[in-house]
């Protein structure tokens, strides 16, 4: 069985009362994964959002059916597939496991449903889920800034 202070260790649900993690147990399920299995491709229903417990999760964007740049890693602690939790179809990214991993995991319409009975959990979890956003958005608006810097064509305008 998840016990609380295993849910406590997670960044976004470490803001939740001991009630709300209590609501949240039944619903968890703490998957296991081996090092190199895909734990969602791109283009897949988006049907779980997971919790990083151990391990390392890499995301990576596929460009051809060749070629995939890793765009962030996701280490215990922090959360992954946020497209279950915003009504998306489907995933928009890869996310591999780097090393053995143990992830926490809620399929969407369950958690969805559960905020819909309590409001201030939902609200805080959606408060917790578009700050981590931003900060990732944020993350990856610099790395796209560093790239125009550093190319030669374009850092002659600038």
């Amino acid at each position: 069985m998840i016990a609380r202070e295993d849910l406590k260790q997670i960044v976004m649900l470490g803001y939740l009362t001991d009630e709300m993690l209590d609501k949240i147990i039944p619903i968890t399920e703490l998957l296991h994964f081996d090092e190199r299995e895909m734990v969602f491709r791109q283009g897949d229903t988006s049907d779980r959002f997971y919790m990083l417990k151990e391990g390392k999760v890499i995301l990576e964007q596929r460009i051809t059916d060749k070629i995939a740049v890793s765009v962030s890693a996701i280490k215990p602690g922090y959360s992954f597939g946020w497209s279950a939790m915003l009504d998306e179809e489907k995933y928009t990214i890869d996310a591999i496991c780097a090393e053995q991993c143990k992830v926490f995991s809620f399929r969407g319409e369950k958690i969805k449903a559960l905020f819909e009975k309590d409001h201030s959990l939902g609200f805080i979890i959606s408060q917790r889920l578009l700050h981590i956003m931003k900060k990732r958005y944020d993350i990856r608006t610099e790395q796209f800034i560093k790239t125009l810097r550093h190319h030669t064509e374009i850092s002659g305008l600038l």
